[in-house]
């Protein structure tokens, strides 16, 4: 299992879908996963320190886990079917929750508890880039500065 830090979000174009991009802290591997709209939204304000008027669906779900006296220790990419990947949220107590990465990653930012990846996910969705491509990944990153959260905003809202 690799500890991963939010590198951040971006639009893929023409598709307009939104990818979140994690790297390995102690390592070179990246993990790219496509995620919905709302939930690059939520990752980019908490990213950007944006805080709504009203809480979002993360927040509130923060709210809720303090208020029952749980703590969140992490956030687990634990596999990838298909497409489709799939992680769990750990409570203290080792009491786990099935969620989806893009909702566990916006917890996880807002909480502040590492976000892991399982190695085989890692072996089998993980890229390296090399080099001459890690100009594109600063590209990026200049890309996630200049973005704001109504970037994702559908054409239709």
């Amino acid at each position: 299992m690799s500890e991963m830090r939010v590198v951040g979000v971006r639009v893929e174009l023409p598709a307009n879908q939104p990818i979140l991009l994690l790297r390995e802290t102690e390592g070179e591997r990246y993990l790219p996963i496509w995620i919905g709209s709302v939930e690059a939204t939520a990752i980019a304000l908490e990213q950007q320190g944006v805080r709504p008027a009203r809480p979002l669906t993360h927040d509130l779900l923060k709210d809720v886990i303090g208020a029952l006296g749980r703590q969140l220790e992490q956030v687990r990419i634990t596999d990838l079917q298909e497409g489709t990947y799939f992680a769990e949220l750990v409570f203290d107590g080792d009491v786990r929750v099935s969620a989806r990465p893009s909702d566990s990653v916006a917890l996880a930012l807002r909480i502040g508890v590492p976000i892991h990846a399982e190695e085989s996910v890692l072996a089998e969705a993980g890229l390296i880039i090399p080099d001459e491509q890690e100009d594109e990944v600063e590209k990026f990153r200049e890309f996630l500065d200049s973005v704001s959260p109504e970037d994702f905003r559908g054409a239709d809202t």
